[in-house]
């Protein structure tokens, strides 16, 4: 009997003590080959780390037979040191002494001198599943800039941290909603890794031309949570700070860009309360509760930032499983409709924000007709036809 606990406890620790590999650590794992003698550069930021926090700069700097030319800054910079929204200069790595371009200011998109004498670029950043998230825009049109300069592209995967399947929201992007925060004419929380996402660009957007490779990762299903990964999260940006915070920003993100509530975002809770200093908290809570929508409730909140006083809502993801993330924000808009307030009674900048995040201005248009039902996005199909690395 006690070698039978004995052999459980053994095969729970290592159970336990499994976990996702990266595509940076596979990548190392087979030594660097296929970017043996080549001249890279990399795309890349904080979240470019392996298990033990060690940076893809620093590991391919050091990694022997890589020649490792270049650093390409997406948002935040390489090292993440660069405030939301802010652009990112050019500038010498401090660390490695390498040069850094900026692919989040005047130029989005590398230049044909950016890429002169590299033979490849290599991405790893890890993103939160979003489509209005900026780093995949910087990706694709990363690919489409090697493509058209005859440069390799490889992606060095990493986990969706919302899982392989959910699939939510606005489905498409409106032609003249298309901007860096709605690059793609995607699913709004879109179920796939950046190697997918990659593959994804390469065959709609780009007609196959770019040279693209895939580092896989080794242990992720489309099941697993980042939180199931085993691995150290990483602040994607300053408001996004734990994995599950990720669940979050899909639920309150498209409607933070109107101003006129706030979501949290550079306090303790980002993305996890609708509040304002003319909302009352009980009210709030009770008209969203008797919604009774799946796997959420809403919690009356007090909070002083900045020593004004605000109150509203926090919102509680209490079944991921069962919740529709996307939809929690158009709920919220509508029962502060119902509660009196105009959200939508903004500066036209607002509301343009609010439009290329969610890719339609139908939709505000919908939102702020309490007569209109509520938008409902048929998702069911997106994934089936898609190459998936992960089946």
């Amino acid at each position: 009997m006690r070698r039978l606990v004995l052999l459980f406890l053994m095969a729970c620790t290592l159970v336990a003590a499994a976990r996702v590999r990266t595509g940076i650590e596979m990548l190392r794992d087979s030594g660097f080959g296929p970017l043996q003698g080549k001249r890279v550069g990399l795309l890349t930021n904080q979240t470019g780390v392996d298990a033990d926090l060690n940076s893809t700069i620093d590991i391919l700097h050091a990694a022997p037979g890589v020649r490792l030319e270049a650093l390409f800054a997406p948002e935040h910079g390489v090292r993440g040191d660069v405030a939301a929204g802010a652009g990112v200069a050019n500038m010498t790595d401090r660390r490695t002494g390498l040069k850094v371009y900026s692919l989040y200011g005047a130029t989005k998109k590398p230049t044909r001198e950016m890429l002169s004498g590299l033979d490849v670029l290599v991405y790893d950043i890890q993103d939160i599943g979003c489509r209005s998230y900026t780093f995949i825009s910087t990706m694709g049109k990363a690919m489409e800039a090697c493509a058209e300069s005859g440069v390799a592209f490889m992606v060095l995967d990493r986990p969706n941290p919302l899982g392989g399947n959910r699939v939510e929201g606005p489905m498409t992007v409106e032609a003249d909603c298309r901007s860096f925060v709605s690059q793609y004419p995607i699913p709004y929380v879109y179920g796939l890794t950046a190697g997918e996402l990659a593959l994804w660009i390469n065959s709609t957007q780009l007609g196959g031309r770019c040279n693209l490779e895939i580092v896989r990762m080794d242990g992720w299903t489309r099941s697993m949570t980042f939180d199931k990964t085993g691995l150290p999260w990483v602040p994607t940006s300053p408001n996004i700070p734990t994995a599950e915070t990720a669940l979050y920003y899909p639920a309150t993100g498209i409607m933070g860009e109107l101003g006129s509530v706030s979501i949290g975002a550079n306090f303790t809770m980002p993305f996890r309360v609708a509040v304002g200093e003319s909302l009352n908290a009980e009210k709030l809570a009770l008209t969203l509760n008797s919604l009774n929508l799946p796997g959420v409730r809403f919690r009356p909140v007090y909070l002083k930032p900045g020593g004004k006083s605000q109150q509203g809502v926090q919102v509680y993801v209490l079944d991921p499983d069962k919740a529709n993330l996307t939809a929690i924000q158009f709920h919220i808009l509508r029962a502060l409709i119902k509660l009196g307030h105009k959200p939508f009674d903004v500066p036209a900048a607002r509301l343009g924000m609010f439009d290329k995040v969610s890719g339609s201005k139908s939709l505000r248009r919908m939102l702020a007709d309490p007569s209109t039902p509520l938008p409902v996005y048929d998702a069911s199909e997106w994934l089936s036809g898609l190459a998936l690395l992960y089946r």
